[in-house]
């Protein structure tokens, strides 16, 4: 998920594991929206890659 930050940019929050156990929570700070977008794009591409499936549950346009 992206979130903005205090100071102007922008956050990438990145949680990993498995549902009722241990999750692993990893966060990248990146100036502007434009550059944390593309990581996320990149980081659900790689899931897709590895048979994870895209689940759309809310946001301003529908997957690609």
């Amino acid at each position: 998920m992206l979130q903005p930050d205090l100071l102007g940019g922008w956050t990438l929050v990145r949680e990993s594991g498995q549902i009722g156990g241990r999750s692993t929570v990893r966060r990248e700070q990146f100036l502007d929206r434009d550059s944390a977008f593309v990581a996320l794009e990149q980081a659900r591409d790689q899931q897709l890659k590895r048979g994870f499936q895209l689940m759309f549950i809310q946001g301003a346009e529908a997957p690609r």
